[in-house]
């Protein structure tokens, strides 16, 4: 397990960690169905960072790619998920367009992790 790795297991669990807090949270504020979306996209996407990490370290699949796709998984979740719970929290946007940019991202990242999947790992 590289570096790298190491680093993208650590931001899934804190996305996961995350998924969690915005769930209590949701059950807690108004604004809780943005909310609760949020912590949908983060429990749902952390454990898929986390296997594409493990199967870019064993080599099954196109690591580099896989990695890649793992990144960009956790980009795409801080831009949408992020803009929608500073949004239910607080009322103020990321940014503007954070949300649907984010959207984009973990659509992106979905198809390098398909890519890494098809693509022959090297040998």
């Amino acid at each position: 397990m590289t570096g790298l790795d190491r680093v993208l297991a650590a931001l899934a669990a804190l996305a996961g960690g995350l998924g969690v807090a915005a769930s209590a949270a949701a059950a807690h504020t108004s604004g809780g169905e943005t909310l609760k979306t949020a912590a949908q996209f983060l429990l749902f996407h952390a454990p898929a960072v986390l296997a594409l990490t493990g199967l870019a370290a064993t080599g099954f699949v196109r690591s580099g790619l896989a990695r890649l796709a793992a990144a960009a998984l956790l980009v795409g979740l801080a831009l949408f998920s992020g803009d929608l719970a500073l949004r239910a929290l607080t009322g103020t946007p990321l940014f503007p367009m954070a949300a649907p940019s984010g959207g984009v991202v973990l659509m992106a990242g979905w198809l390098l992790a398909a890519i890494a999947a098809l693509v022959p790992a090297r040998r």
